[in-house]
């Protein structure tokens, strides 16, 4: 059986190079953008969390929520729930526990990871991306993680490159200028 990493390293190389994602990490969305995209992950974590987590600070709802609160106190709007998140959202919804795994391993892994770096070019102080015993919360994901999870991780990716899709095309109908 090939590894996870490998068996899904073509979608996380496509899901990288979104340009939603690649304006992020160089740190070129505004305000709203980075509120309309912090709104999306919360949805898709609040109900990845209705699920025990391997890890208690894995927990992200309540980071993000701040991260939120915090863009709404300089300003920025934005409420809109896209429909690539409700279909990955209503997804998620109807999978049992054991099967919602590969799907934390993709979301939270990301946050884990590749977050760090995205953080220091957010408008935001970034909470979502604050882990308490980030290494026991690494090692409570890679306790579970499974290669035959492929597919499966591949489908969240794909979720995921529809969120990015519809972000940027949200972006580019009401274009914003990116905070200063």
């Amino acid at each position: 059986m090939i590894p996870l990493k490998e068996a899904t390293s073509i979608k996380h190389k496509q899901a990288e190079r979104m340009p939603f994602n690649a304006r992020m990490f160089k740190g070129l969305l505004s305000r709203n953008e980075y509120l309309m995209y912090l709104h999306q992950q919360f949805v898709l974590f609040q109900t990845l969390e209705k699920s025990e987590l391997p890890h208690s600070s894995l927990q992200r709802s309540r980071n993000i929520q701040a991260d939120m609160e915090e863009l709404k106190a300089q300003g920025a709007v934005s409420d809109i729930v896209l429909n690539s998140t409700r279909a990955y959202a209503d997804y998620l919804s109807a999978l049992p526990a054991e099967q919602l795994l590969p799907h934390i391993y993709l979301n939270y892994m990301a946050l884990l990871f590749g977050g760090q770096m995205i953080r220091k070019a957010v408008p935001s102080s970034g909470k979502m991306y604050d882990f308490e015993n980030t290494q026991e919360a690494i090692q409570s994901i890679r306790n579970v993680q499974r290669d035959e999870w492929a597919e499966e991780v591949n489908k969240g990716f794909d979720f995921n490159i529809q969120i990015f899709e519809e972000l940027e095309s949200k972006c580019m109908e009401e274009p914003i200028q990116p905070a200063g």
